[in-house]
């Protein structure tokens, strides 16, 4: 599993997250999904690529911002302008 320490402080880097997720520019293998989860050890939000399984690929921490807005975002992906 890979942890990036960098925090996600606004919609705007969630949407660009979310976007090289779905085009594949992280290189990641096997995706099923995206969730927001919250980490047991202390608390802090992020967001969770899953493979299958729901093996966790990928984790990036997100502000309290945007884990109360982004949810949306998350779960229905980015709309098209």
């Amino acid at each position: 599993m890979n942890f990036d320490e960098n925090v996600i402080e606004d919609l705007a880097e969630l949407e660009r997250f979310i976007l090289m997720i779905e085009s594949g520019v992280l290189g990641l293998e096997g995706v099923a999904g995206i969730g927001m989860a919250t980490s047991n050890a202390d608390g802090r939000h992020f967001v969770a690529v899953f493979g299958d399984g729901h093996k966790l690929l990928l984790g990036r921490w997100v502000s309290d911002e945007v884990f109360a807005n982004g949810k949306d975002m998350v779960q229905n992906g980015i709309k098209k302008q």
